[in-house]
């Protein structure tokens, strides 16, 4: 029988093998470059938001495991929520990696990220899992230059 820890390394083996929502998104209006310089993550987030909704959103990315199955998701996470939603998702999921190890997870606060959890016990993988959501944040702010995790 699968333990915890195993089906979500399964959940994160399937996400980067099969990223959802993986393509340029050509009517997006809100867009942003994410760049992780230490493991040399790239990623680009589209977002098409209309009244303050997530309509819809998608991303492009060339990174390790965690990073794409992060953002991918992400996009499934956040995609028809509120940018007030997926901004507190965003703070939930970031105090999720970065709480101690032995922290519990509080899935009711970020669903099917909770298999992102073990990730806290590598500070070096973090900034992997946590790039996508800071390119979010820049496509919604409309920042012209790229988000980093530095």
């Amino acid at each position: 029988m699968l333990d915890l820890q195993d089906l979500y390394q399964e959940v994160i083996v399937d996400h980067n093998k099969h990223p959802r929502n993986f393509h340029r998104m050509e009517d997006a209006n809100r867009t942003a470059e994410g760049f992780n310089p230490l493991c040399g993550d790239r990623l680009n987030v589209y977002m098409k938001v209309v009244d303050g909704v997530i309509q819809d959103v998608s991303f492009e990315a060339s990174g390790c495991a965690i990073s794409v199955a992060s953002a991918s998701m992400m996009t499934q996470q956040v995609k028809g929520k509120t940018e007030q939603e997926a901004d507190t998702l965003f703070r939930s999921f970031q105090d999720m990696v970065t709480a101690d190890a032995d922290t519990p997870v509080d899935a009711g606060q970020v669903g099917k990220l909770a298999a992102l959890a073990g990730v806290r016990r590598f500070p070096m993988r973090i900034k992997c899992a946590t790039l996508c959501w800071h390119t979010l944040k820049a496509a919604q702010a409309q920042k012209p230059q790229a988000a980093t995790t530095e």
